[in-house]
């Protein structure tokens, strides 16, 4: 299988780089990104992607964001039949988020909190977004808070700059293979990833 270029598709911006990071270890190309207007959208999605999945290769990540589900019953549940092996549907468990703070020792020092405030392993946490609030507000850099916590009268559950300062921890301080240890689900995906390029490079 060729896995040197992609077509990448995700939810939104913080997907793009967590599954950016993840294809660069890879030295993947991503040649087109697609997406970004939310799961719903992505969802809708699914069905051409797989069939184009026919004659390109397709990266997409989504969130299972409900305890109640499981990768292989969304995956199914979004397919309708056959995966194409050019897809590569991959699920964060719960949420991107849960893989970001995997790195417990890297997410910490960014938010300045001690280490053992982040559980073990973080595809255990429930809400991994408010959770992920809820450490920011304990920081002791005020820039940080302001970035990832709304403000009191926000209609918003997360800080204005909330996408683009996590954006900028994946893409400069998230260490892979730290985090890979701590959360199971971003382990499946890397372990997936070496499969392909090893049985790729002995074709």
């Amino acid at each position: 299988m060729n896995l040197n270029n992609v077509v990448l598709a995700v939810e939104d911006r913080l997907s793009d780089a967590v599954a950016t990071k993840i294809l660069e270890k890879f030295d993947v190309e991503i040649v087109k990104r697609i997406g970004y207007k939310g799961k719903s959208d992505l969802e809708r999605k699914t069905l051409e992607l797989n069939r184009a999945a026919n004659g390109i290769t397709v990266f997409m990540l989504t969130d299972l964001d409900s305890p109640r589900d499981c990768p292989p019953r969304l995956i199914q549940s979004w397919v309708k039949g056959t995966l194409n092996p050019r897809f590569f549907f991959r699920v964060a468990v719960m949420e991107v988020e849960s893989w970001i703070m995997a790195d417990r020792i890297g997410f910490a020092a960014f938010l300045s909190i001690p280490s053992h405030q982040i559980p073990s392993p973080t595809d255990d946490i429930l809400n991994p977004k408010e959770f992920l609030v809820s450490l920011a507000r304990r920081s002791r850099k005020k820039t940080v808070r302001e970035a990832l916590v709304p403000m009191p009268s926000a209609n918003f559950s997360v800080g204005i700059e909330y996408n683009t300062l996590l954006s900028e921890f994946v893409r400069e301080h998230w260490n892979l293979e730290r985090a890979a240890t701590v959360s199971p689900s971003l382990k499946r995906t890397l372990d997936r990833l070496t499969q392909a390029t090893e049985t790729g490079a002995s074709q």
